[in-house]
């Protein structure tokens, strides 16, 4: 057989190969490749040796059956059906077959027969099977589209699949039929989503999904589909049916048509009419009333075929006996109750009732009996007969349009449909993300169910068969199965759905990308300007300031830092030679700063070598535009040091940043005292005091202001922070700079929410160092209330709800021992309190015990506050008196 592109990808071949030397085989003997569904396939035989206790060997020629053997994919699958034969080369004599299934993976990805033939049967002359010690090997194999390797769907079928999410096979057929229904999607499209939410509207996820299967070359998903349904779970995938989720869904698109050009495409396609009626046998009274569907159950237990399941659904029921009916002023009545079909819809869904309640094992039974139905169909028979001077409806007949299969038991299984797209009987099987051609025979005839009718399982019921049949109407198929090209989806739609398609290729592209990228934050001056704070920002929590001058960008992690240095003068709009990049780092007493970064190509390395812009922000310098020179002055790394000042406000009690500063580390503490007065604008008599900012709670003081800053600092470092500040007045609340530095050292953002109602809540900033008092008079200001008639609740630690109260302290211990068993804060995420207010101090709270006193009546309570040190005298007296 040719082996061309077309052949490989073909369903069934028959190939044979002649293995010489029988004789002498000793090992293990592979055939030239077959492809089928594009997989290499290959007749495998051994000889097989079996040891028994005797010692005696038993020879046989071992017969399998090898699928992609070489294959260095694990994920794929393949199932197929084949006849193993030795043929017979002597007149007269029968050749020997066997019959496997399987399906074929990575793991077994050869199937047959240890034992095919007993070596003296082989090599008897009688048998023919051998001839000039040579023997012919045939197999004819019939496999499904493959699972997990390249399988080209749109190349040859012209149809691509859905994507499975590992419980949507179902949804996936359903999915499939609705969209080969084309009349149906036509209107689809033109259902108006303009102003839909594109995660929430099942309309517009729907047109999503078959736009793509009318465009794509690849299988499609669904996620946006199934999450539009508000399924997240694997158990919400699991809670449908297929007729559930068929009438659900046609359901909300008739819903979404209505008040559109497609009002009424749904029920016009769907909708079918029925009376079902009770009528009396021995009086004349009869009930009636018209109803609509758009599907029909038919019963299949012991029906034989469609015509059957359609008779039986129209058979009257005769009420009788016990069961006589109830016909008002006649009394009980025997009659017959039933419907009629009084019109049947252009596209018909049966639902083959498969699945059944078994009350003995008290769940869902499926029936795999043996049930048949037609290519066509005539339901002419099944119609109440027309009324004189009713137009006539014409050939009630139908040609089947889609098998939706079922494999497996109630327990579960796998969904495929098999669909007739054209209505010409090519069909195609829709098997999730896989599709391919298929024979007629494979669509109707091998999904009936009953009995297997080969010998590879014999007398064991199929587990695969139909449950759900489409028919459309033969004088409605033109209509029904319409062309519909891009030219039906509205402009609107169109431009939407690419829009969206390029931006998820970008998503992706990204994605898969993103390992060759980092991000870079950039901060400018502009970025420390209201930081009240320890270095120069905070990386837990950054101002406002900092977020609005605070640039990331996406760069290559194999970038030098010249070249991000390019990438910004573009960004800012700047000449290359007005900036400069200053790298954060973390020094070794934790403090965050600024440091130099050598640009000379020779010692520079792309970022992702170095610590730099990994985990930091850098700093950008530039020019500021007022100056008249061209590029930044030159920075010596070894005589020069940037450093940045910080002014105090003793009045305002703030810290003010007033830029940086390259000097020389030459120049003395009076040169930086000077620099200081003309940034703050103060005159140059104006008595200040220098601090170099350590780390968290220390600042030292600069004693000599005529020493160099090399022999002044601690150790002479880029990024060194200065902080100057007036001479302070007297009786302000922080007596120093280092006051100060302690408050914002434990300054925490404290939320307080009202006990009683969690909706009534606010946040204040304070130290921890501050005292219980200095708390409940910030909260009773907030208030409007006394600070001792409020209580205070510590928050659970794995709950959002209160625990105990915050013992009352007038001059104790601050809040950082009185919260301490609160849960640890890594960072400056804000403790919670709960608060309540009382009628009563909260110091006479804490010396009275609460007492819940319940009478003989359950409808009386009272609670007491007693004083601990009462008398019980006093505490009977007490109760005498509330009675």
């Amino acid at each position: 057989m040719e082996d061309d592109e077309d052949g490989a990808a073909r369903s069934e071949a028959t190939f044979k190969f002649t293995v010489e030397n029988i004789s002498r085989l000793r090992e293990q003997v592979l055939s030239p490749p077959t492809y089928v569904r594009n997989l290499p396939w290959r007749i495998m035989i051994m000889p097989r040796a079996d040891t028994g206790a005797t010692a005696s060997r038993n020879m046989s020629l071992g017969f399998f059956l090898q699928c992609n053997g070489e294959a260095e994919s694990s994920s794929w699958n393949c199932s197929a059906v084949a006849s193993l034969k030795i043929v017979a080369q002597k007149s007269g004599c029968d050749s020997f077959s066997r019959k496997i299934s399987h399906i074929f993976h990575s793991k077994e990805n050869d199937w047959g027969y240890s034992n095919f033939v007993d070596w003296s049967a082989l090599m008897d002359p009688a048998r023919g099977y051998i001839k000039n010690d040579s023997i012919m090997l045939e197999v004819e194999v019939k496999a499904d589209a493959p699972h997990g390797v390249a399988w080209d769907s749109k190349k040859h079928t012209g149809y691509v699949g859905l994507k499975n999410q590992g419980a949507t096979c179902y949804m996936n057929s359903l999915l499939q039929t609705m969209y080969f229904t084309n009349q149906l999607r036509k209107a689809v499209y033109k259902m108006p989503t303009e102003s839909d939410d594109s995660t929430k509207s099942v309309a517009l996820a729907l047109q999503r999904v078959f736009y793509e299967l009318q465009t794509s070359d690849k299988p499609v998903g669904t996620k946006k589909l199934t999450r539009s349904f508000g399924w997240e779970t694997l158990d919400s995938f699991m809670q449908h049916d297929v007729q559930e989720f068929l009438r659900v869904l046609l359901d909300k698109l008739e819903s979404k048509m209505k008040g559109t050009c497609v009002e009424g495409t749904v029920p016009n396609l769907f909708e079918g009419k029925m009376i079902s009626f009770i009528k009396c046998k021995h009086v004349q009274y009869e009930s009636s009333r018209s109803e609509t569907y758009y599907d029909i159950q038919l019963n299949i237990k012991g029906k034989r075929d469609i015509y059957e399941s359609f008779k039986d659904y129209v058979e009257t029921e005769v009420l009788d006996g016990e069961n006589k009916y109830d016909a008002g002023s006649h009394g009980l009545q025997e009659a017959e109750k039933g419907v009629l079909f009084t019109s049947f819809p252009p596209v018909l869904h049966l639902h083959l009732m498969r699945f059944q309640y078994d009350p003995v094992t008290d769940c869902s039974v499926k029936s795999n009996d043996r049930f048949e139905f037609y290519e066509k169909i005539d339901l002419g028979d099944f119609i109440r007969p027309k009324e004189p001077g009713a137009p006539d409806p014409g050939p009630i007949t139908y040609t089947l349009h889609a098998v939706l299969v079922h494999s497996g038991d109630n327990h579960g299984g796998h969904y495929v449909v098999f669909i007739n797209p054209r209505g010409d009987g090519k069909w195609c099987k829709f098997d999730d993300d896989v599709v391919s051609r298929c024979t007629k025979t494979e669509a109707i005839q091998h999904n009936f169910g009953g009995q297997e009718m080969d010998d590879v399982h014999p007398g064991v019921k199929q587990s695969t068969n139909a449950y759900m049949l489409v028919y459309i109407r033969d004088s409605a198929l033109s209509n029904v199965l319409q062309d519909v090209t891009e030219d039906d989806i509205p402009g609107e739609l169109l431009e939407r759905l690419k829009e969206e398609k390029t931006m998820e290729s970008l998503k992706r592209k990204e994605r898969s990308e993103a390992h060759l990228y980092m991000q870079v934050m950039v901060m400018s001056e502009d970025s420390f300007m209201g930081y009240q704070g320890i270095d120069l920002y905070d990386p837990e929590k950054l101002t406002p300031a900092a977020v609005a001058n605070t640039k990331t960008f996406r760069v290559l992690k194999k970038t030098k830092p010249q070249q991000l240095l390019e990438l910004l003068a573009e960004s800012y709009g700047v000449d290359q030679r007005k900036l400069r990049l200053w790298p954060f780092t973390m020094r070794t007493n934790k403090s965050i700063r600024p440091a130099y970064l050598d640009l000379t190509p020779e010692i520079c390395k792309p970022l992702e070598e170095s610590q730099f812009g990994q985990q930091l922000p850098f700093f950008l310098e530039i020019l500021p535009p007022d100056e008249e020179r061209e590029a930044l002055p030159p920075f010596d790394k070894d005589s020069d040091v940037i450093l940045f000042l910080k002014m105090y406000d003793p009045v305002s009690e703030a810290l003010h940043y007033l830029g940086h500063w390259c000097v020389s580390i030459l120049i003395t503490f009076n040169d930086v005292a000077d620099e200081c007065r003309r940034r703050a604008h103060f005159s140059q008599d104006t008595p200040i005091s220098l601090y170099e900012e350590i780390n968290m709670g220390r600042v030292d003081k600069v004693v000599d202001l005529n020493v160099s800053l090399d022999q002044g600092l601690d150790e002479v470092m880029d990024g060194d922070i200065i902080v100057f500040h007036r001479t302070f007045e007297p009786g302000r609340k922080y007596k120093s700079l280092l006051d100060f530095y302690i408050y914002i050292q434990y300054k925490y953002e404290i939320t307080f929410v009202d006990k009683g109602s969690s909706n009534e809540q606010f946040a204040l900033e304070m130290s921890l160092k501050s005292n219980y008092m200095e708390m409940a008079t910030r909260v009773g200001q907030r208030l409007g209330v006394d600070p001792l008639h409020i209580q205070f609740f510590k928050c659970q630690p794995y709950k959002d709800s209160p625990a105990y109260p915050v013992k009352f302290e007038q001059d104790g211990a601050d809040l950082l021992s009185l919260l301490s068993q609160l849960p640890h804060k890594p960072t400056r995420t804000p403790y919670k309190l709960f608060y309540q207010h009382l009628g009563i101090a909260v110091t006479e709270l804490e010396h009275k015990k609460q007492f819940k006193i319940l009478f003989y009546s359950p409808e009386e309570q009272s609670k007491l506050f007693l004083k601990i040190f009462f008398f019980v005298f006093f505490f009977l007296e007490l109760c005498s008196f509330e009675i």
